[in-house]
């Protein structure tokens, strides 16, 4: 198990370059290519620096309208040359109603002037559309089953973020609220159809529970998550290998990742695109 490759920043507790992943072929995926975190809001002046001595140009916010409006703008949104792109995964959203996924990436959406604190009232749990969701994809899994059903609920989402990663002039970040879920499964078809090493897909996916007890802290402290998140156990928290090895048997079982992008409308030249940029 290679070791993950942690990026130490003031504002956030898992951020990593997936950057030295193998392949199957005996390469590795590039460095300052693809980069994943939880959510952006903390960022001191110094991470900004970090960020862009990295060569950021795109940030992929998976994090849903609730999450967005709840946390305000954060200080990436005021950051010349870098675009933010929301794509969110749950279909209840109101951000981004579901549409058509054969097209090409939809617009980002323009966030305004960064601005000081956070709401003082917490956001009640019930709010967050993945609160008492049931999964449209059923597994014995029920955590790979509601990673799976992010492909069926919102594959315009799915397949744009895709392509802002094969698509972006300099380093993609990658992120939701945690860095583990959305964010995992992201990151996770990124680098499978970058041919990635499928033990170090699941490997990379697991490395987020390492950092859990500061990432659930750090959640807790925000009154969009409060509510959500107190009482909760650790143990329910954690991203265990088996959930990610069930993606990819499920995955595996349509075809190949490939064959299940396919249907929602990825494009050999989408994977052409996404091998250039993380591997080249």
């Amino acid at each position: 198990m290679a070791t993950p490759n942690w990026i130490e920043a003031d504002g956030l507790v898992n951020l990593r370059d997936v950057g030295g992943i193998p392949t199957t072929d005996g390469g590795r995926i590039a460095t300052d290519r693809l980069l994943r975190s939880d959510n952006l809001q903390d960022l001191s002046e110094r991470d900004l620096a970090l960020f862009a001595e990295r060569g950021l140009t795109d940030v992929v916010d998976l994090r849903t309208g609730v999450e967005v409006r709840g946390e305000g703008p954060g200080p990436m949104s005021g950051v010349a040359g870098v675009t933010i792109h929301h794509h969110t995964l749950f279909i209840e959203d109101e951000l981004h109603p579901p549409e058509s996924s054969t097209g090409p990436a939809p617009e980002p959406v323009t966030v305004g002037k960064d601005t000081d604190g956070r709401p003082g009232e917490s956001v009640r749990s019930e709010a967050l559309p993945w609160v008492g969701l049931e999964s449209s994809e059923e597994h014995e899994n029920p955590v790979a089953g509601h990673y799976l059903s992010y492909l069926k609920d919102r594959p315009d989402s799915v397949l744009a973020a895709l392509r802002v990663i094969a698509g972006a002039r300099g380093a993609t970040l990658v992120h939701c609220a945690a860095g583990k879920d959305r964010t995992g499964t992201i990151v996770a078809l990124a680098l499978l159809i970058a041919g990635a090493d499928e033990q170090a897909v699941i490997d990379d996916y697991a490395a987020s529970s390492d950092r859990m007890e500061q990432i659930v802290a750090r959640l807790i402290a925000s009154p969009t998550y409060r509510e959500n998140l107190s009482g909760r156990p650790m143990s329910s928290h954690l991203t265990h290998p088996e959930t990610m090895q069930g993606v990819l048997d499920a995955l595996r079982r349509r075809g190949g990742v490939l064959a299940a992008l396919a249907e929602a409308g990825w494009t050999d030249e989408d994977t052409a695109r996404m091998r250039a940029k993380l591997l080249g």
